[in-house]
């Protein structure tokens, strides 16, 4: 019995770390790491996390990408910005802390699109093509995060590339941020192949423009995480409601 357990054990662990490197060797060559060999896309995707970690302090991969937004923006290397999070509650939303933050940094209102519903990183992929009717963008993200992201696009049929935004590297091996990433690229194959998965949140049609001027009020029952720890790839909130998920005309 008890060498039935550890061949068991031993059969999940090849089998995550079999689908973990498929992940990884799909993704990498798309993954770039100097700005001066990205190729420029019409929109960059900026994947949404936490301003501040667990235990309240700044979120080093939150300012990483942002700054790294702002950077591919004012370098052209993106025309415009596609900000996709959680939006869980009147105390945590994604897509307005990182809109604030890279209107600090000199991105322009009118460059800057808000997507309330990218609950997880598959949604936010997703609904760039199906809600936003995206074909090609770069995604913004840490480099760990950024494999399943674009393993997820390139599934998907889409012509994305990836910057690898900085933080992350304070993180360790065992960490566990790193650990759920692990987990979740074996979720994201099972996603794409076994259960089909599409968007929380659908959605109409939405065109790329200005983000609001007022700022997005979540539903008043609506209860988000305080941590990005609470999210499919430990650096996103928990499920938001369809009632804020998309904001039109932006």
């Amino acid at each position: 019995m008890r060498r039935a357990v550890f061949t068991g054990l031993g059969v999940l662990v090849f089998v995550i770390w079999l689908l973990n490197h498929w992940v990884i060797n799909n993704s990498e060559a798309y993954v770039y790491s100097s700005w001066s060999l990205l190729p420029e896309s019409p929109v960059g995707l900026v994947l949404g996390t936490s301003p501040y970690t667990r235990d309240g302090a700044p979120n080093p991969q939150f300012a990483g990408r942002v700054d790294a937004a702002a950077q591919l923006y004012q370098l052209g290397k993106v025309r415009h910005l596609l900000i996709s999070g959680t939006n869980s509650g009147r105390s945590y939303n994604e897509p307005r802390a990182m809109w604030k933050a890279l209107m600090k940094r000199g991105v322009p209102q009118s460059a800057m699109t808000l997507d309330f519903a990218g609950d997880r990183t598959f949604d936010s992929v997703a609904r760039a093509h199906i809600v936003f009717g995206l074909d090609r963008f770069t995604i913004i993200t840490q480099r760990f995060h950024a494999y399943r992201a674009e393993f997820a696009a390139k599934k998907l049929h889409l012509g994305v590339v990836a910057y690898a935004a900085p933080g992350g590297d304070e993180l360790g091996t065992l960490s566990r941020t790193r650990l759920r990433e692990v987990l979740a690229r074996v979720k994201i194959v099972l996603d794409i192949y076994v259960l089909h998965t599409q968007p929380r949140f659908g959605g109409d049609r939405a065109t790329l423009g200005p983000a609001p001027k007022s700022e997005p009020t979540p539903p008043a029952d609506a209860d988000g995480p305080s941590s990005p720890d609470d999210a499919d790839d430990g650096t996103t909130g928990a499920s938001g409601t369809p009632a804020a998920t998309t904001q039109r005309g932006i």
